[in-house]
């Protein structure tokens, strides 16, 4: 009778988690992409806004599985890697083909409605977003998967 009842505790406990990561996960990456677009202005940017999105992730894979995470993915999170640095290498050499020095920053003219004034700088931003996505779920979720 004891094993049963422990059994039923975590079932409960595991719904429980379930439940309320169908609930977070948007809200945490939405909040991460929040952070990472505040970050040009404020404290915030790429490196903590993707620190909140991969514990977004990993959160639900604590709630699923590792495997079930990983398709929520149309690429594997390792290709975030590659991607972002390319995107933070392009914005910083964006300056050098328009005669400044490299990673200076160059604002467009026009503002964006809720995000205001757009520059090298987001792009950077977003590129170390998708890197520590990257990396942070890469580790992570090959942990788990070695278990």
């Amino acid at each position: 009778m004891k094993n049963k009842t422990k059994y039923d505790i975590k079932k409960m406990d595991s719904t429980i988690l379930r439940t309320a990561t169908n609930y977070l996960l948007p809200l945490l990456l939405l909040f991460s992409l929040f952070v990472l677009l505040r970050g040009h202005y404020l404290s915030g940017g790429g490196f903590v806004g993707g620190l909140i999105a991969s514990i977004a992730f990993v959160l639900h894979a604590f709630a699923y599985t590792t495997r079930r995470t990983l398709r929520l993915f149309q690429i594997p999170p390792r290709m975030l890697i590659p991607i972002g640095l390319t995107i933070s290498f392009i914005s910083g050499f964006l300056p050098v083909i328009l005669g400044r020095p490299f990673m200076t920053g160059v604002w467009f003219a026009d503002n964006v409605a809720v995000i205001g004034s757009v520059g090298t700088a987001l792009f950077f931003d977003i590129g170390v977003y998708l890197v520590v996505v990257g990396v942070v779920l890469t580790i992570l979720l090959t942990i788990s998967e070695s278990e």
